[in-house]
């Protein structure tokens, strides 16, 4: 037998003018004699990792299907995931009992601050803040070994980690829900050249007036890497070549978003004092964050993410959906049909910002599948009905992850109380790191597959 393929390194980088271009995976990259050597009896573990939180609660009655079993048809905040139902798997029973442990703070912060450490943290208000680490920076920690970036958070909204933001808590316990240890808090990034930049490089200065020199030129980090590009095309396979065109297409269109949002920025007078570049749109900001995850994803360049599609205590109004209320206190609905509605509105629409990235991730081709089918996304939040901010039965869903047996287009019940982070400790063994316990943790759920 002859061996003719190519072989490419997998942390391929085309370089120049300040930047550079991860590659996403390539049948280059993969050893000739991979699908050979592969064996039917070993499962196949998964390569990313990504939870996507929601503030104030849920309009439950428009979470939960109407019965267990198999998603014949989505509940109302989920519909526009409708054409990919059988990847979605919702949880019902289980509860976030560190946060009813906490004395001192408001329940939102108690929500948002041990959602993914699920343990209790120190009530301060001040910048002795204390916590746990956080389940995907546990992760982080194998998987982030073998990319550029360790993890990303991400966030639409503020990312002030100091002050009180409820009830005397501090803020970093209501603006993020990741921990790289118990006294560092990881602050959300919300400015999309910022995001990009750390990405795929700059023109070697910080400095305002480099960018705006750069911006003139009018080149986008494709452009800064052609030469090199054009060389690695000419000795790839045809479908290589497609799928490094489709990636490049994608990374210049993000660049070109992001232009618009900056040029936009510097025509208007700004109502709030916001850093350029971030959209007044909400939409339009949450899907251009959404693509660049994507971008992260596909050329491996991190494996890691969070999203906080609002923070804890949002205030903030959506009247493109004709949601004029404030979100926060909308979601002290007071069991009225009427905000009930609304609020479920506001959740359904910060749903679709999700599915926007699950849609992404499902056309990308990775492998013998796609990138969704090597992911895992956990899309959730700490407070289930917003009225009574109950931390149990928690609005949970866990989205992809096929590769590895994670089986969708279910609801699944357990006992009410059962503990969220019995769902991360199955979570994590699919990515190797196998723990015998997490936090409150009792044990396994057994559901996933």
């Amino acid at each position: 037998m002859f061996i003719t393929k190519k072989h490419l390194s997998r942390r391929t980088l085309l370089r120049g003018a300040g930047a550079a271009l991860a590659l996403p995976l390539l049948d280059a990259m993969v050893p000739a004699l991979t699908a050979l050597s592969r064996t039917a009896a070993a499962p196949a573990r998964l390569r990313r990792l990504g939870v996507f939180y929601v503030p104030n609660g849920m309009s439950m009655g428009y979470w939960w299907p109407e019965a267990e079993g198999r998603l014949t048809t989505m509940p109302p905040i989920l519909e526009s995931l409708s054409e990919l139902k059988d990847e979605v798997l919702l949880i019902g029973g289980l509860a976030d009992e560190p946060a009813n442990q906490i004395a001192f703070g408001g329940d939102h912060a108690r929500s948002a601050g041990t959602f993914l450490t699920a343990t209790p943290y120190k009530p301060t208000e001040g910048a002795d803040v204390y916590a746990a680490v956080s389940m995907d920076q546990i992760a982080a920690r194998e998987l982030g070994k073998q990319t550029q970036l360790t993890s990303l958070e991400l966030g639409v909204e503020s990312n002030a980690m100091v002050g009180s933001c409820d009830a005397g808590a501090s803020c970093a316990y209501t603006n993020t829900i990741a921990w790289r240890t118990p006294t560092t808090p990881l602050p959300v990034e919300r400015d999309p050249r910022a995001v990009f930049e750390r990405l795929f490089g700059i023109s070697g200065s910080t400095d305002p007036a480099a960018r705006r020199a750069r911006l003139q030129r009018d080149q986008t980090i494709v452009d800064a890497v052609s030469s090199e590009l054009q060389r690695l095309e000419l000795t790839l396979a045809a479908e290589d070549r497609l799928k490094v065109a489709e990636y490049a297409d994608a990374v210049r269109d993000v660049e070109r978003r992001i232009r618009i949002a900056e040029q936009q920025s510097s025509r208007e007078l700004p109502l709030v004092d916001e850093p350029a570049g971030i959209p007044d749109d909400y939409a339009t900001h949450a899907k251009l964050l959404m693509d660049m995850l994507a971008l992260a994803y596909q050329a491996d360049l991190t494996r890691v993410s969070t999203f906080m599609l609002a923070k804890e205590v949002s205030g903030r109004a959506y009247p493109e959906i004709g949601v004029s209320d404030s979100h926060h206190p909308l979601s002290h609905h007071q069991d009225e049909p009427a905000k009930l509605e609304r609020l479920y509105k506001v959740n359904e629409y910060h749903f679709q910002q999700f599915a926007h990235l699950v849609k992404r991730l499902a056309q990308t081709p990775e492998g013998e599948g796609t990138l969704l089918d090597h992911t895992a996304l956990l899309y959730g939040t700490g407070i289930s009905d917003s009225n009574t901010h109950f931390h149990d039965d928690l609005p949970i869903a866990v989205v992809g992850g096929r590769a590895a047996g994670i089986r969708g287009g279910r609801y699944v019940r357990h006992p009410l109380g059962t503990p969220l982070a019995n769902l991360f400790l199955p979570l994590l063994d699919n990515f190797d790191i196998h723990l015998d316990s997490f936090g409150d943790s009792t044990g396994r759920i057994d559901t996933l597959t």
